[in-house]
């Protein structure tokens, strides 16, 4: 037992939670938090629910949900496509998941279904950690999803003065820059249209790509490459592959790189803390994913 358990994690109890999302099949979270859990000498069972596998609609989430509250899980993850379609099966929500209108992590207690966002927090975290000197002043994100509005809260919090928002919906780029200028006033959130791009990062610090182009079933590039300049740094919250054809674009025109691997580590070290009420240990969970992306 840690020294910061709360009464969640009381001694000797075990731990069943599970990860909602359409075609999870290959997440490292749960082995991730199932190790971690085992390391602090406890029982976490980890279960994917995949509904592209099951053939249910996106929109069953809050069907899952609720079959997950009565089977006794103690928390779930929530991923692509259900992080907003979740909100209305919730019981309530915290201040941060409130603002971002998305929610990764559902912990199941006394209040019923409590919704989360460790996202943010755990891109925050990875920038912090990697990138402490990257300069911040103006920041375009590509992507106005879950993960968009997660990373786009993260920079605000981490002292971005200036955010461009652009996706290839306007409405969603529109609603997340409304949605943050009115819980950060001080700062200038605007959107911008895909073929304004180019103007957007002609004078940013910095850009991060959160939509799904780069992954293994996404191949590609979400940008022209001649984009990039080295005085550009660039993250991606993609992490399987770890190394994106962005990044390794972005590599080579001189770019600082952030690559998705330790917004997906802190993110489950925040979820995993939410779900048990352990304290886990994220040089342990950095260990457990280096490990498991080496065994692919």
């Amino acid at each position: 037992m840690t020294g910061t358990e709360t009464r969640r994690g009381a001694a000797g109890r075990s731990f069943l939670a599970g990860l909602i999302g359409a075609g999870i099949g290959q997440s490292l979270t749960p082995p991730m938090h199932e190790r971690e859990a085992a390391r602090l000498g406890r029982r976490l069972v980890y279960r994917t629910i995949d509904i592209a596998r099951l053939g249910m609609e996106p929109r069953s989430v809050g069907y899952l949900v609720e079959a997950a509250a009565r089977l006794g899980f103690d928390g779930l993850n929530i991923t692509h496509p259900c992080k907003r379609l979740v909100l209305p099966a919730l019981d309530g929500l915290s201040a941060e998941a409130e603002a971002l209108g998305a929610v990764n992590t559902v912990v199941f207690g006394a209040d019923g279904a409590v919704g989360h966002n460790t996202d943010w927090s755990g891109f925050a975290r990875s920038l912090r950690h990697e990138l402490p000197d990257a300069p911040k002043d103006r920041v375009v994100v590509l992507g106005a999803g879950g993960a968009g509005a997660a990373v786009a809260y993260a920079l605000l919090v981490s002292g971005v003065r200036e955010l461009v928002v652009v996706d290839v919906d306007a409405s969603s780029a529109e609603g997340l820059a409304a949605r943050l200028t009115e819980r950060f006033p001080g700062a200038d959130c605007r959107s911008g249209a895909p073929d304004g791009l180019g103007r957007a990062l002609a004078g940013a610090d910095g850009l991060v790509h959160a939509t799904p182009t780069g992954m293994a079933h996404h191949p590609g590039l979400p940008l022209d490459p001649a984009l990039l300049r080295p005085s550009l740094w660039v993250a991606d919250v993609v992490y399987r592959p770890v190394r994106t054809e962005l990044l390794r674009e972005a590599s080579a025109r001189g770019c600082r790189t952030l690559n998705g691997g330790g917004m997906a580590v802190f993110q489950a070290s925040d979820a995993f803390g939410l779900i048990t009420g352990l304290e886990p240990g994220a040089e342990h969970l950095h260990a457990h994913f280096r490990e498991l992306l080496a065994r692919e």
